[in-house]
């Protein structure tokens, strides 16, 4: 497993150790022990599994938990798409700055991000399955969006570059508060 770190140091790449040949690949998506040497995370465990399927141009995102903050685990079974974090620690010197990379069943990369940070996601793909593995469960009361595409993040979104003229979002996600409104970790 190797690991790269992003422009946002706690925001990290994996690419796990993938064996192919003409039959096909093998590779582990999760050891525990390999995760916390190699990543240098002691005690991360994961509670949850969860599973998307999501066509061409759906953005989800940019969601977090204010309270039971989940660390997630993010990977592409299928498909391809553009994974993002934002830093929604006040306090942090990386407030509001966002890391994004592609994840494809392809490239088989994973990317970790910690708890105090949002997720989202661009499928650029046809359709693609999302896997990810999270530090706490799902807790509907705690959940918080920032908006996708507030100016003050400034995300550099792949859409044009994938001919999608324009996401397609959950009213919840079109309606998500900027990030001067958004509640933050403190």
């Amino acid at each position: 497993m190797q690991v790269i770190p992003t422009a946002l140091p706690e925001v990290l790449v994996i690419e796990p150790r993938v064996f192919g040949d003409a039959r096909g690949f093998f590779m582990e998506s999760f050891n525990a022990r390999e995760f916390a040497r190699a990543t240098g995370l002691q005690g991360v465990e994961f509670v949850q599994d969860n599973h998307s399927r999501s066509a061409r141009g759906v953005l989800r995102g940019m969601h977090y938990q204010i309270r039971q903050p989940q660390g997630k685990l993010v990977r592409v079974a299928r498909g391809a798409v553009f994974d993002v974090a934002v830093d929604m620690r006040r306090g942090s010197p990386a407030f509001g700055r966002w890391a994004g990379v592609e994840l494809s069943e392809d490239n088989h990369r994973q990317l970790w991000v910690p708890p105090g940070f949002a997720h989202g996601f661009v499928v650029l793909s046809e359709t693609a399955d999302f896997l990810y593995k999270t530090t706490d469960y799902y807790a509907p009361a705690h959940e918080r969006a920032v908006r996708w595409n507030d100016p003050a993040l400034g995300i550099d979104w792949p859409l044009a570059a994938h001919g999608i003229a324009a996401p397609l979002l959950s009213a919840k996600d079109a309606a998500a508060p900027l990030l001067a409104a958004a509640e933050h970790f403190d």
